[in-house]
């Protein structure tokens, strides 16, 4: 199938699922509302589409469910990819807020020693700011500073809503520590700016991004780490192959398996529950290794040509080939327009 004719048997595909399911497959919980079932797009080797459908193992009557779909879409000539995936979750590191996450109240050590900008350092302090450290909201874990941007001619860092707000609470003006706190991060000695906007987000809502920007204290900040300066954006066709930079699994590469998602479930915990996106990028880690992990919330998704497309939000500890996890990823486009931001030239 070309594009167009992909996104047709995706609409298809989702008519199908919602119908299956008949409002009867939820999480325990039930805060998910809709079937659990994941549909996009999923490039092939011949630069076709086939159609992308994506399960959460653990959900009563979710497998058969997603075969069902599977087979009526089949029956049709189209191709599926048809894929199982853990809980998917925010990947900010332990938790979001400080006192909220699974390891209790963050209490913050010693105060980790500066490093420069060519160390690895990703959970230390680092001065001047680049791409891919420990950043967070003063109540929040750690994340990761995804990338530079400028809104009104003003110098920004980029990361996630669940990173730099973390809750409906958060105001602008409130404090962003480096490292975030569960890194060590306290006020004032580590304050780098203030929180500036963030994209909201509200249970019973359907989402496209996670995003949030922080005015920093100061601009002087190293935007080439570690490719060089990232300027340019495009939308994910599938079948890239990408890289990032994260405070907890630092520089790793992966493939874009399927685009234009919709219907991701993302457990935000217990202030959000469980939230729904659409027209979400999915990776999976090349190799053996992960392309991301908790902490690695934040990190801007490059092409290995320099050109970004998209920002780092959620993730699933299996799946994928490797059986390391899937990662999602809202299209940047989307993100900088939400927050009428440019990458910073």
């Amino acid at each position: 199938m070309d594009h167009d004719e992909a996104r047709e048997a995706k609409a298809h595909a989702v008519a199908v699922a919602r119908t299956l399911a008949g409002g009867a497959v939820h999480s325990a919980s039930a805060e998910v509302s809709v079937a659990p079932l994941a549909v996009g797009l999923a490039p092939c080797p011949d630069g076709s589409y086939g159609i992308a459908l994506r399960y959460r193992l653990g959900l009563p009557g979710v497998r058969s469910l997603a075969h069902q779909v599977a087979a009526e879409i089949g029956e049709v000539g189209k191709v599926v990819d048809l894929r199982r995936t853990g809980r998917i979750r925010a990947l900010a590191g332990a938790g979001h807020r400080s006192g909220v996450g699974t390891d209790g109240p963050t209490v913050p050590g010693p105060r980790p020693p500066v490093v420069t900008a060519q160390a690895l350092g990703e959970t230390g302090r680092v001065r001047p700011l680049r791409p891919g450290v420990s950043i967070a909201h003063v109540d929040v874990t750690a994340g990761t500073l995804g990338a530079f941007v400028q809104v009104g001619g003003v110098v920004h860092a980029l990361s996630n809503y669940h990173v730099l707000a973390g809750s409906p609470v958060a105001r602008p003006g409130d404090l962003i520590l480096q490292p975030g706190p569960a890194d060590g991060g306290r006020a004032p000695a580590d304050r780098v700016g203030t929180l500036a906007a963030a994209v909201p987000l509200a249970a019973g809502t359907t989402a496209t991004v996670d995003a949030a920007i922080a005015l920093l204290d100061d601009a002087d900040v190293d935007a080439t780490y570690p490719v060089g300066r990232i300027t340019t954006t495009a939308r994910a066709l599938g079948g890239e192959l990408v890289a990032k930079i994260g405070r907890t699994t630092a520089v790793t590469s992966g493939r874009v398996t399927a685009i234009e998602l919709d219907d991701v479930v993302v457990g935000y915990g217990e202030e959000l529950g469980d939230l729904r996106f659409d027209d979400q990028i999915e990776i999976e880690g090349t190799g053996t290794a992960a392309f991301s992990r908790g902490g690695d919330s934040g990190s801007l998704v490059y092409r290995e040509d320099g050109v970004a497309l998209g920002l780092l939000f959620a993730g699933s500890e299996i799946g994928g080939d490797n059986g390391r996890g899937l990662t999602y990823v809202n299209p940047i486009d989307a993100v900088l327009g939400a927050l009428d931001a440019t990458l910073l030239a």
